[in-house]
Parts: C-alpha cells; structure tokens; sequence
C-alpha cells in the first residue's frame, strides 16, 4: 500500500510504499525503519499529523492514525511478525528502541 503523510516540516505530501497488516477496517503498520536507531520519517510525521491518506487495491482511503500500547501494541506486532516470517522480531533484535505500532481506522464520513 502506499501511505500519504503531512510532511512535518515541509508541510507537502510525503508517499511511502508500505507493507501492512490488514485488521478489518483498520490497517495495523510497524515501524521498524529495518531496525535501525530512529523511527521512520513517515512514523513522524503521522505523530505531527494523524490524518493520512491509504492507497490500496485502486482506491484512496482516509484514516486516523494512533500509537497502539500495552496488550494491543504487543498482540498487533507478534500478528504482523507472524504474517511476515519472523522479520519485525529480527529488527527488534537490532535495536534498543521500542518499535512503533501503528493503527490507522477509518476515518469517519470520509
């Protein structure tokens, strides 16, 4: 999917290509950034501003961006991992930070 955040200095449209968990109407990200020491540009800027943009299967779709914690942040994770053999837990591995897990849901009336 590709993802259109607010560029948190620019203020432009900024596009990722993303890899995403599909939960219902939600889509579930993590952001790795490969396990490296900082979070993703794209992380940052949904921070600044949560509203985004999703491009998938021919259509753009809105949505409200959050920061799963707890029980959800951990249950979400180990699900992607598992649907993506084990990689997120590999980038983990690499980093002291804890890596973000992202639920973007539907925006309402969009």
């Amino acid at each position: 999917m590709i993802l259109e955040t607010t560029g948190r200095r620019s203020g432009l449209a900024r596009r990722v290509v993303l890899t995403y968990l599909p939960d219902g109407p939600r889509i579930v990200l993590i952001a790795s950034n490969y396990g490296r020491a900082g979070n993703p540009s794209w992380y940052e800027n949904l921070v600044a501003e949560p509203h985004v943009s999703v491009f998938r299967r021919g259509r753009r779709e809105r949505h409200v961006a959050r920061i799963a914690t707890g029980t959800e942040r951990d249950e979400l994770l180990r699900r992607a991992d598992e649907a993506n053999f084990g990689v997120y837990a590999a980038y983990s591995r690499r980093t002291a930070r804890e890596i973000p897990v992202v639920v973007l849901d539907p925006e309402l009336g969009a």
